[in-house]
């Protein structure tokens, strides 16, 4: 059995320069924790896969397509693959988002 706490995940690099750490890596699917600091936002996107938030803690403004809608935690959020998309914190406390892509992208993200 693997098991992978999220205090001993390395951060990844990317291109919103937010707190990213990558929990789950296979040829299948890909799971990270993001945790906007408050006042942060990631840039706005598009993935080539389905992508799905699940609010771990905190709240925060999640913005697909045009629609943004405050969650909390204990909250998912579907994003179809290919719809611009961002997380944003605009709090002054933590918010913390699991991040789920399936498939595992074969593609980069693109910034808008």
């Amino acid at each position: 059995m693997k098991t992978v706490r999220l205090v001993e995940a390395a951060e990844i690099a990317n291109p919103h320069n937010a707190r990213v750490r990558k929990l789950y890596d296979t040829e299948h699917a890909q799971v990270m924790v993001i945790d906007p600091h408050p006042g942060e936002s990631l840039k706005r996107h598009i993935t080539p896969v389905d992508v799905f938030f699940y609010v771990l803690a905190g709240e925060g403004m999640v913005h697909i397509g045009d629609e943004e809608v405050m969650v909390s935690a204990d909250t998912l959020i579907e994003s179809p693959a290919r719809i611009p998309h961002r997380l944003s914190n605009p709090s002054q406390g933590l918010f913390r988002v699991m991040v789920g892509k399936v498939p595992r992208p074969t593609e980069s993200t693109r910034l808008l």
